[in-house]
């Protein structure tokens, strides 16, 4: 009984919310990192780029290349995947596959999402490669595209290996891209428990899943994302959640214990959701104006914004963000869709924080002589 309330008190001091702070909290941690999702704004770093071992946070990148493989049609989620052997080899957190043993890529990735399995995160690059340093090889190029200037992946699941390391900022990096660019990743990463089912030659049994995270049962509004931990790595998170339309990620490596890790990134979030707010521009296509055409089919073109722009400020600022679109004074025939007509600027407390394209909405092609007549006709009358 009273384990269990000290179990009890224990979640309870882990989920309760800090106070409004204007610096930002200590943490154990030997790095970490605080961005918004959608900017990739810092909102706080200590030590960041030192590269580290990132354990089981390596299945991130993993993830992220299978909704790719997914996306671009290179694989199905019905897809039958055979184990080999040295994927049912991998020891740490596992789900028990057997060699030869199929499984959908559906069921692989759940359970890579949840219960961290090495054994799927080996069995699906080996089915998306060919073989897991080959695998290994697009963990590295989409590293190297996304700008993670301090990684180096060694294997897909984040066992300890030599030269095998992740800064806080590229994990924050890598996880701002799947959580963006594939939010259904959320399905899997804020399910506490679920199942799947083995079918071998000794017949089908049923073997449950369980998070990893705690973080989605103790912080309201957590979204996921993924928790490392081996002896070399220590304790790391990259703990993500979504509140008043604003997702932050935060990053902890090396933390001395579990408990730590999960309070460092807490803290981390309570600060930022405590001392920032998520303010939104126009939305892409959205019209701001009309520019006049010279000798088109049109004697004008709506100009639309080219993309929406989001923008982080703190909430002791209290202006209003204000937009002011900059067209141009007129353009001549012919206009393709898209082609800059200015640009939509923000501004806040008088002073430009942030810009995009406005763009034609549409094709205008030249005028044809029956256009021209008509509109010399029109100028005449």
């Amino acid at each position: 009984m009273l384990k269990k309330i000290i179990s009890a008190a224990l979640i309870l001091t882990l989920a309760a919310p800090c106070t409004v702070c204007a610096q930002p909290p200590e943490t154990d941690a030997r790095s970490y990192i605080l961005m918004e999702a959608s900017t990739g704004k810092i909102l706080s770093e200590n030590n960041s780029e030192e590269a580290l071992p990132p354990a089981s946070v390596t299945k991130i990148m993993t993830l992220l290349i299978i909704y790719d493989s997914v996306h671009s049609g290179k694989i199905k989620w019905t897809d039958s995947v055979s184990v080999s052997e040295h994927a049912a080899s991998m020891g740490g957190s596992q789900i028990f596959l057997e060699p030869n043993e199929k499984q959908s890529v559906e069921t692989l990735t759940k359970s890579i999402a949840i219960a961290s399995a090495n054994d799927a995160a080996v069995a699906m690059a080996e089915y998306i490669a060919g073989s897991e340093e080959s695998f290994v090889k697009l963990m590295n190029d989409k590293a190297a595209e996304l700008g993670m200037k301090n990684t180096t992946f060694v294997n897909a699941c984040g066992l300890d290996a030599e030269g095998h390391k992740m800064s806080a900022k590229d994990i924050a990096i890598m996880s701002r891209e799947l959580i963006t660019k594939y939010p259904e990743i959320k399905k899997y990463t804020t399910t506490w428990q679920d199942t799947i089912t083995h079918s071998t030659a000794k017949g089908e049994s049923e073997f449950g899943l369980t998070n990893t995270n705690k973080l989605i049962k103790w912080y309201n509004d957590a979204t996921g994302l993924k928790t490392g931990s081996t002896g070399k790595a220590k304790y790391c998170l990259s703990g993500t959640a979504m509140r008043d339309g604003m997702e932050l990620i935060a990053v902890v490596m090396a933390a001395p214990d579990p408990k730590s890790r999960f309070q460092s990134v807490m803290k981390l979030l309570d600060y930022g959701f405590a001392n920032y707010r998520l303010e939104k521009g126009k939305t892409a296509g959205e019209a701001v104006g009309n520019v006049s055409v010279n000798k088109g089919m049109s004697d004008s073109v709506c100009a639309v914004a080219e993309k929406e722009i989001s923008i982080v400020l703190p909430k002791d600022n209290k202006s209003k963000l204000e937009c002011k679109a900059e067209l141009s004074q007129g353009v001549n025939a012919p206009v393709k869709k898209g082609d800059k007509l200015g640009e939509i600027v923000y501004y806040s407390d008088g002073k430009k924080i942030a810009s995009c394209s406005a763009v034609a909405k549409e094709d205008i092609q030249k005028a044809d002589f029956k256009r021209n007549v008509m509109r010399l006709m029109r100028m005449w009358m």
